[in-house]
């Protein structure tokens, strides 16, 4: 496998340095969006996300993100990929041992693709995490970091119930998204999401999905979920439902209409 590393494509093997601060500390940021026929969909919305993020957590790094979105194409076509996903990737880059960053830093860009079907319609079986709890006051909870330790705990339970995903609650019990997508859920034909203070992180296909529907942003609780008529997941790659959370049953256990009529929006150029 091969990615791009720092402007160059080179072997995936051994790209990392060991003493780099986001294999040792989760220090960096990440977007993960889709390709199709070659090239990647919405770069704009994510380039601007990860630029945001970068200067959210000090990285003054506008230089190397120049031609990134050619070497995304670039890269497609040594790796064969015309339809799947790119993850972009900036670490801090290596430092001393500690936790405070150097005040010179040298970040590492990484891009990696991979081959895979863009709009994923399949139905989810869901839980309620009750191993962990999303800090919607952390600045973390805004911008894609690559340490995803809480997520990576939520998943494994809802593994362990036999299920797909798992919805995480913040530290009030509100709803804030999934391990690695937003929630919307429609209640009485209304649309309905949390919002970015809740803990949600401000997706890009929560963002495409807002300018195309009447949503309203609002508090929810498990109660809520547990009486809706459609929940879906969102992300970058897919709009998914979930027919089942807490072993009941959401709606009548397929697709809504709602659902259904965004299901091929990852696909579309928006």
């Amino acid at each position: 496998m091969k990615v791009w590393l720092n402007g160059d494509i080179v072997d995936a093997s051994g790209a990392l340095n060991a003493d780099d601060r986001g294999v040792l500390l989760g220090d960096g940021i990440f977007e993960t969006l889709p390709i199709i026929d070659g090239a990647p969909l919405r770069w704009s919305r994510h380039f601007v996300r990860l630029r945001d993020g970068a200067q959210m957590l000090g990285m003054p790094v506008s230089d190397i993100f120049k031609n990134l979105e050619a070497a995304i194409c670039d890269l497609a076509v040594v790796q064969g990929v015309s339809e799947g996903s790119a993850r972009v990737t900036l670490l801090r880059g290596p430092g001393p041992r500690g936790v405070l960053p150097p005040q010179q830093i040298t970040p590492t860009l990484i891009v990696a693709v991979h081959a895979g079907v863009v709009g994923n319609p399949d139905p989810m079986r869901v839980i309620v995490a009750q191993s962990t709890r999303r800090n919607a006051r952390s600045p973390l909870s805004r911008i894609k970091s690559t340490n995803y330790l809480d997520a990576i705990m939520a998943r494994q339970e809802a593994n362990m119930a036999g299920c797909d995903d798992a919805v995480m609650l913040n530290t009030s019990d509100a709803v804030a998204e999934a391990t690695s997508a937003n929630i919307f859920c429609v209640i009485d034909g209304e649309i309905i999401t949390p919002p970015p203070s809740d803990g949600a992180l401000p997706g890009i296909m929560r963002a495409c999905i807002m300018e195309t529907e009447a949503v309203v942003e609002r508090t929810l609780g498990v109660d809520d979920l547990y009486r809706a008529d459609e929940i879906f997941l969102t992300s970058s790659l897919s709009v998914r439902p979930v027919i089942e959370i807490d072993g009941r049953a959401v709606g009548a256990k397929c697709a809504g209409p709602v659902t259904a009529r965004l299901a091929d929006l990852p696909r579309r150029a928006t």
